[in-house]
């Protein structure tokens, strides 16, 4: 088995930002993305959002696609709110950021607090951001035509003794 520490704060919306998640919907809503979460191997640490969208801080196994675990918990769950005679459908993107061990607790405590940071916009925008087209990092700068040293066959490789990534 791997050794892995891979979190995600993810957030997608209601199809064209439509304000349906009503606060007596939540508890289902969440509920059932937290199963289909633990259906896929994924464990959550905070689920909230607002009338428009959810935000979800995760660990997600390396064997699984950010994406493949997203488009998984938006179909399953648009599908039983469906089942529920709700008509629900959610955006074709979402976003994604990256988080470290020491992190949890701060975006933890940001997705906990996501009624209050609406009611008293104290937003922070890069995290309230999910588009439906791939809006990776930008590759202006980057320089293809040129391999770092790092990766080069001259290179001796990385000397990791006695360091802990922790």
């Amino acid at each position: 088995m791997p050794f892995w520490r891979a979190y995600y704060h993810i957030v997608w919306a209601t199809r064209n930002r439509e304000p349906i998640i009503r606060p007596e919907m939540e508890a289902r809503l969440y509920g059932y993305l937290v199963r289909k979460a633990a259906e896929l191997e994924v464990v959550v640490y905070a689920i909230n959002g607002w009338t428009d969208h959810v935000h979800m801080l995760v660990a997600i196994p390396p064997k699984h696609s950010v994406s493949e675990v997203v488009k998984r918990m938006k179909g399953a769950s648009s599908h039983d709110m469906g089942v529920q005679g709700i008509s629900f459908e959610w955006q074709r993107g979402y976003g994604a950021l990256t988080c470290g061990e020491s992190q949890l607790s701060i975006a933890r405590d940001y997705i906990d607090r996501q009624k209050s940071h609406h009611a008293e916009n104290t937003l922070q925008k890069a995290l309230e951001y999910c588009v439906e087209n791939d809006e990776g990092p930008t590759l202006k700068g980057m320089n293809i035509d040129h391999v770092p040293t790092i990766v080069s066959d001259d290179h001796g490789g990385y000397d990791v003794t006695g360091l802990s990534p922790f």
